[in-house]
């Protein structure tokens, strides 16, 4: 199993005259999502992959300025901007889509614990919404439908079952990093502000990331050619990937990929991985720690599914006092997590996916079989969990993230200037209308048409 450091465009020269270095930087770095060698996994896994990605277009860019934003600018009210507007429930206007009103019934009807009533408003569902074709709305409907089936009869539909499952979640991460510019924003500042971090501080060549969603781990390739490129002796990194237990075949192909990788970058580097029951029993302590490492911990909303509340995990990860905490939002939790309706938290995340569905049918042609699998594979999941979480909280009252994070005594750092840069190129690159990039309390946000997709920010105790 090969890794392949760049890909041939990266050795091509640059006619940029302005900002070379940067351009260059940032044309091998937006490989960083498919730079392990997805073909090569496929081969082994005697699946074939026949299809080519979209490849992001390059030009030239200019070093942006982004405004401080208020929430309300990147939430818009009903009717705003996408016509959607879901905030207001009652003022929704469906435009024939009645189907939206039965799954609010439905949420209802969970949340008031009338549970055959919702089990037979969602039988009527299923006759009406029978496939996920149609415009973004529609498609959100049913996959939303689906996750409240799921919820109401307790099966679980995320389950890689076997290998082709496995193979078309990756062949899903290849195809949606390479038409839109959600995946590598992610990653990409998420990279940023570790690398920010590990500036500021003791220059203690030792990295140590505990990261709670390392997917398949391609963002590390970045990361450690970026450690290589600062580090006299190479550098040193250490991994604890924090996982569910049904992935046991993923962190095969996780630890195998990146390990390689990081020989051929000539860095040293270790991972372990703890499973998610055994960090819920143990919480930091099923994590080793080096005196004279830099650590760092990398979350995303997933992580208050499991660990037992926002709460208690934030109380643990004070005993820790990492060097840097870098919280990637790509679930649209920030608004009303901890709100304790059910159904004001199921509208948000409703709102939320339909937008990234209108953003991905803008990013690949109409009837592109490329949707279809970021969808299947990477989005129905994320919408199952999303659905299942605000299940799970509609009777907690719990503060935001943002509140628990500032009663636990923590404090936002400023994202660098140079975050802002490869966001900006990135978006350049994706040539994708409607994205922009904006700062919002700390945060380097993505946009689609002023509705936050993605935000990422970086914390200190």
């Amino acid at each position: 199993m090969k890794l392949q450091a760049s890909s041939p465009q990266d050795n091509q020269p640059s006619n940029t005259t302005n900002n070379s270095t940067d351009s260059n930087h940032l044309s091998m770095d937006e490989h960083a999502m498919r730079s392990m060698d997805w073909d090569s996994i496929m081969k082994e896994l005697e699946v074939d992959d026949d299809s080519a990605p979209y490849q992001l277009q390059p030009s030239s860019f200019n070093l942006p300025v982004f405004p401080d934003i208020d929430s309300s600018d990147v939430y818009p009210g009903p009717n705003q901007i996408t016509g959607y507007g879901f905030n207001s429930l009652d003022s929704v206007d469906n435009g024939g889509f009645d189907y939206i009103e039965d799954l609010i019934r439905v949420v209802d009807c969970i949340e008031s614990d009338e549970l055959h009533l919702a089990h037979v408003v969602l039988s009527q569902l299923n006759q009406r919404l029978q496939t996920s074709a149609g415009r973004p709305l529609q498609r959100a409907a049913f996959y939303f439908k689906e996750a409240l089936g799921s919820l109401l009869t307790g099966t679980n539909r995320n389950q890689l079952f076997s290998w082709s499952d496995i193979v078309q979640k990756i062949r899903a991460i290849k195809e949606f990093s390479g038409i839109s510019p959600i995946p590598l924003f992610s990653h990409f500042t998420a990279n940023q502000a570790i690398l920010d971090s590990l500036s500021t501080q003791s220059s203690s060549p030792f990295v140590h990331v505990v990261d709670f969603e390392i997917g398949f781990g391609g963002q590390y390739a970045s990361l450690m050619r970026e450690i290589a490129e600062k580090s006299a002796n190479g550098g040193f990194l250490r991994v604890t990937a924090v996982v569910a237990e049904d992935r046991a075949v993923e962190t095969r192909l996780v630890k195998e990929n990146l390990t390689q990788f990081a020989a051929e970058m000539k860095i040293r580097f270790q991972i372990e991985f703890v499973m998610m029951k055994t960090f819920e029993m143990l919480s930091f302590k099923a994590v080793r720690f080096v005196d004279g490492e830099r650590t760092v911990v990398l979350i995303s909303p997933a992580i208050f599914r499991r660990a037992n509340g926002i709460a208690e995990f934030v109380n643990n990860l004070g005993r820790v006092s990492p060097n840097v905490v870098v919280f990637v939002d790509s679930e649209g939790c920030t608004e009303t997590a901890g709100s304790g309706s059910f159904r004001r938290e199921f509208v948000s995340a409703f709102e939320f996916y339909t937008m990234v569905l209108e953003s991905l049918d803008a990013a690949a042609p109409p009837g592109d079989l490329v949707k279809k699998i970021v969808e299947t594979f990477l989005l129905r999941p994320k919408i199952s969990a999303a659905v299942e979480t605000v299940s799970d909280r509609r009777s907690a009252g719990e503060m935001t993230w943002r509140e628990m994070f500032c009663a636990a005594g923590m404090r936002p750092v400023q994202l660098s200037q140079f975050a802002d840069f490869q966001a900006e190129c990135l978006l350049e690159k994706a040539q994708v209308r409607g994205f922009h990039v904006a700062k919002r309390q700390g945060e380097l946000v993505l946009c689609w048409h002023g509705r936050a997709l993605v935000a990422t920010s970086a914390w200190r105790f």
